[in-house]
């Protein structure tokens, strides 16, 4: 094959090249820190005024819905629920919490992600400069801004800028505290490093590359591996929230799950993300490539210690994910490696500031225009991966979508039983501070059923939401027809463009017959053709499994008296 036969003449092309460029990077002086800061706080600057102006185009998500409904309990309340209920990101919903108590809502949430979107660009930077030096550090940090993945979710009110803030800051205390003396670096790598794992369940990727990595490295190993022997222990309700939502997930050992477990797809989904990291992974996917290799190389023959953590960031999670077993429901997407996204920036930074350091002014001419094109090749893959992050819902939902939760608002009552976290919930929540505080979580009969066993008796009225334009189903529409369930005496419903809001007219009482009815509601949606209907009645069946050990519909003769 012409390709295999020409893989060895690119590398070594890209050996000998880098090379030859290495040698001119000793009489070559580095940007000046003045200038560094800088251009830093120039690139901070542009994302910030990016991320503001697009911060409510995106359309409100039940991710977003679920922090703050789950926020708005006590803060005990809030770390029992992601600790040992749900398992996930603690320091997110801690975040969600403050919000929510300091009388905010979606735009405040939204506003912490930003923050820390633009807070990790002088940290990319400072993470770039250490690894290479200050010129690269800054390209390193505008390319990453640029990404899909931080615009992104610069703009989205979830834990991710917030894992990759900590985590490039765990990885620059760590290289301060094996590199330079002082007992006190290292305690601030350990902070720096609970942070990261309070952040996210795939810090734990994070912490394996730095153990792996101290390991290797040699020189202050003992203190090194106190530090991570002092974190893991202190990390501990963190590993029992992975625990949980390890079991929530079916994520297990021994590989061959539904999701990678194998060395091909997990090739496959590094250049998947790859391409979320950079350009796309279409015509860009290949140049950008063999942009990294030669960053890796050039990192190698000039700082080998650069090249190692590199090399552990991808090591580590390429391992775990061929012996990890993960079902169809746990599924790796690129924002759960978004701790590596400084790593190769700065393997793309490195090739482009060394090539323009070759033979200057010809060659950073040609630099600089191959940034630029990619920065603007970064941002078309951003729209035309995620459209809405740019260009928001079309019109009429958008409208559709406030009318229907300000009729929900305007006669919701405190004790309705809401299902899911449907954003249409949390405008109205927005509207209106008493709605009703019972959300269940669906998708998860074991959640179900526990948040059910939480709800007083006897139970408020039951409400539900279906959307014809959600992504989940086969069929995207924006309008969605008028139907009710059987009896329909017993529902009122209104349509707005692509919902549907369905409520019980009377208050259910008990939690078996909130069951019985959601039941169906759901066959209702299966009717209508929504995607999440199916799941959700299977959801219930079980659940009520879980509560009376028969499904609901079985006592629905009793019920119904």
């Amino acid at each position: 094959m012409p390709g295999a036969d020409s893989l060895p003449n690119h590398l070594s092309m890209i050996d000998v090249a880098a090379r030859k460029i290495s040698l001119t990077h000793a009489r070559t002086r580095d940007l000046p820190l003045r200038w560094f800061w800088i251009a830093v706080g120039g690139t901070a600057g542009a994302l910030a005024a990016v991320l503001g102006a697009y911060l409510m185009t995106w359309p409100p998500h039940e991710d977003e819905t679920l922090a703050l409904f789950v926020g708005r309990g006590s803060l005990p309340h809030v770390l029992d629920t992601v600790i040992a209920q749900r398992g996930g990101a603690p320091l997110h919903f801690v975040f969600a919490w403050a919000v929510a108590h300091l009388g905010g809502g979606l735009t405040e949430l939204r506003l912490v992600s930003l923050i820390f979107a633009v807070a990790s660009v002088p940290a990319i930077a400072l993470l770039g400069a250490r690894l290479a030096d200050r010129l690269v550090g800054v390209v390193a940090a505008a390319l990453a801004s640029a990404t899909w993945v931080l615009l992104f979710q610069g703009v989205y009110g979830r834990m991710y800028s917030l894992f990759l803030f900590t985590s490039a800051l765990s990885f620059i205390a760590m290289l301060d505290a094996l590199e330079l003396p002082g007992r006190r670096r290292f305690v601030l790598w350990g902070i720096a490093l609970l942070a990261t794992l309070a952040s996210h369940p795939y810090a734990v990727l994070v912490f394996g590359t730095q153990a792996l990595f101290v390991v290797l490295r040699g020189e202050r190993r003992r203190a090194g591996l106190t530090t991570l022997g002092v974190v893991a222990a202190l990390a501990a309700p963190f590993w029992w929230a992975d625990v949980v939502l390890r079991d929530r997930f079916g994520v297990g050992v021994g590989g061959g799950g539904a999701q990678l477990g194998s060395p091909q797809a997990v090739a496959h989904y590094f250049w998947w993300v790859s391409g979320d990291f950079a350009a796309g992974h279409r015509e860009w996917s290949t140049p950008v490539l063999l942009v990294a290799a030669a960053g890796f190389v050039l990192l190698a023959l000039r700082r080998r210690r650069s090249a190692l953590l590199t090399a552990c960031v991808v090591a580590v999670p390429a391992f775990a994910f061929m012996v990890a077993k993960l079902h169809a429901t746990a599924s790796p997407e690129a924002r759960h490696l978004i701790f590596a996204l400084p790593f190769f920036s700065t393997l793309l930074a490195t090739t482009l500031v060394e090539a323009a350091r070759a033979r200057p002014p010809v060659t950073a001419v040609v630099a600089l225009v191959a940034l630029v094109a990619l920065v603007v090749g970064e941002v078309q893959w951003a729209h035309r991966k995620t459209p809405q992050l740019f260009d928001g819902d079309p019109p009429n939902e958008a409208h559709a979508r406030t009318e229907a939760a300000a009729w929900l608002a305007s006669t919701a009552r405190p004790n309705d039983v809401l299902l899911g976290y449907e954003p249409l919930y949390l405008v109205a929540w927005e509207h209106n501070r008493s709605f009703s505080h019972y959300a269940l979580p669906r998708a998860d009969p074991k959640l179900l059923a526990s948040a059910l066993r939480a709800v007083q008796e006897p139970l408020g009225r039951g409400v539900w939401v279906f959307d014809a334009s959600d992504t989940t189903n086969v069929w995207e529409r924006q309008s969605i027809r008028f139907a009710l369930p059987a009896p329909a005496r017993a529902f009122e419903g209104r349509v707005f463009g692509p919902y549907l809001v369905l409520r019980s007219r009377a208050p259910l009482g008990s939690r078996e017959h909130y069951l019985t009815v959601s039941e169906e509601v759901m066959r209702l949606g299966r009717q209508l053709e929504i995607g999440d209907a199916d799941v959700n009645l299977h959801t219930m069946l079980l659940a009520a499994k879980r509560l009376y050990d028969s499904p609901a519909s079985s006592s629905r003769s009793t019920i119904s008296r």
